[in-house]
């Protein structure tokens, strides 16, 4: 018997909990910014960006996936392009399909609003990100290297 499908909605006022710490984890270094965030992407109209989370089964959150659109995404031919912001599972709920759950949602809403492409990134040295975005049907576009100067 195949295993039941993983409830993934779009994220809501009642989440932001749960919402501040995915992001939290996602991203430990801007925690201070992650409550003004979440506010401003609940306000957001629904074309102009989306945050799916996936349900536990026994309660809570086990994943979160948040996208932008952007005028321009590196490797992309249209425009505008549905672009990952942030994809996160909890580690005891990853290679479950909480990922894949969570990336159909973000596809689904891109077509919806007509996109024909969507992007993401990843740190050059993030194996397992790289591996789940190629294992979801992203091709490597480019590899990027941010440099910075201190004035």
């Amino acid at each position: 018997m195949p295993p039941a499908p993983i409830p993934v909605r779009r994220a809501a006022a009642a989440d932001r909990a749960e919402w501040r710490r995915m992001r939290d984890a996602l991203w430990p270094h801007e925690s201070a910014e992650h409550a003004d965030e979440i506010e401003a992407c609940l306000r957001a109209p629904a074309d102009a960006g989306a945050a799916f989370v996936a349900e536990r089964a026994g309660g809570g959150l086990g994943g979160l996936l948040e996208l932008r659109l952007r005028d321009f995404a590196e490797g992309c031919t249209s425009s505008p392009v549905a672009y990952v912001e942030g994809w996160w599972v909890d580690p005891d709920a990853r290679l479950q399909g909480v990922g894949a759950a969570l990336m159909r949602a973000a596809e689904a809403w891109a077509r919806d609003l007509g996109l024909t492409e969507i992007a993401s990134d990843c740190d050059l040295d993030n194996e397992p990100s790289l591996r789940a975005h190629q294992a979801l049907g992203f091709a490597e576009a480019v590899r990027v290297i941010c440099l910075r100067k201190r004035l």
